[in-house]
């Protein structure tokens, strides 16, 4: 997903987005902690989205206060 449709969603679309991003992130540190993990790059691509994500939900919360 890309940052403009990130900046494009609501507060509650956001926020699910989280959950489900962090979800990802814990099963890919699940399998890299057992060695079941075939693409690694995959841990990095998810914790940056995650921060993305993150610092959108927070901007925009600041701006609504």
């Amino acid at each position: 997903m890309k940052t403009k449709e990130m900046r494009e969603m609501t507060i509650d679309a956001l926020k699910k987005e989280i959950f489900l991003t962090g979800r990802e992130e814990f099963n890919l540190k699940f399998q890299h902690a057992t060695r079941q993990l075939a693409s690694s790059h995959r841990l990095k691509l998810v914790r940056r989205q995650l921060a993305r994500l993150l610092t959108i939900l927070n901007e925009k919360i600041g701006q609504k206060a």
